[in-house]
């Protein structure tokens, strides 16, 4: 009976003190230089971006491409919609380790181009979601290499990088790299960072159901 005991008052404990990501319209203190976004793909489905926009969502990363063939299926009505209602947008690809690096970047490019106007490009990193291959860390290492170079030449600007714990783990990327990082965090993250994935599970006007919530120094990305 006090083991049983012992782990009931173990698991209140847990409950009481495990950390919270608030309340779904919750969002935290801007700082100076900082804007709130989302990051949205077809898994959101129709948006209003008009709605978006005047609950004082500034900037928004719409999914693009994933692999070496996939588009998301509403990239273009996102990229159009969220220009309309002067929502600063960048696009991002879902890295696969099932496809070449060159490939993965010359997919990214169909999907969406340089373009002046827009956010830098970037990348996400994570096993969560990826295919069953694991490749050797040096092989990853050097395809993500080569899709960040072939990216970074045909848009001028650095890859922002958000990069999983469990990703990181097995290919470390942040280590040694000194590109703008997109950080995911309940809590304000230590820096460096330019957006700061706050919540996975944020309400925002125009947008049906659950949405990422972003906080980001576009100055700082934008360079």
């Amino acid at each position: 009976m006090a083991v049983v005991l012992a782990v009931l008052v173990a698991a209140m404990t847990w409950w009481l003190l495990r950390p919270s990501d608030g309340a779904p319209d919750e969002r935290p203190p801007l700082h100076r230089g900082e804007t709130y976004g989302i990051d949205v793909s077809s898994h959101q489905g129709t948006i209003d971006w008009e709605r978006v926009v005047r609950d004082d969502i500034a900037f928004a990363y719409i999914k693009a491409s994933e692999g070496g063939d996939f588009v998301d299926a509403r990239f273009r009505e996102n990229w159009a919609g969220a220009k309309a209602a002067g929502v600063a947008r960048g696009a991002y690809h879902f890295f696969t380790l099932c496809r070449r690096g060159g490939e993965q970047a010359e997919q990214f490019l169909r999907v969406a181009p340089a373009e002046a106007g827009a956010l830098s490009p970037a990348v996400d990193l994570e096993l969560i979601g990826n295919c069953a291959a694991r490749p050797e860390p040096a092989s990853v290492a050097a395809e993500l290499r080569v899709f960040l170079t072939r990216v970074e030449a045909a848009w001028g600007r650095s890859v922002l990088l958000y990069v999983g714990d469990e990703w990181e783990r097995r290919y470390p990327v942040l280590r040694t790299s000194d590109r703008p990082r997109w950080v995911k965090a309940s809590g304000r993250p230590a820096p460096p960072w330019v957006v700061w994935q706050r919540r996975a599970l944020a309400d925002v006007d125009g947008v049906t159901g659950p949405v990422d919530l972003d906080v980001a120094r576009l100055a700082e990305l934008n360079r």
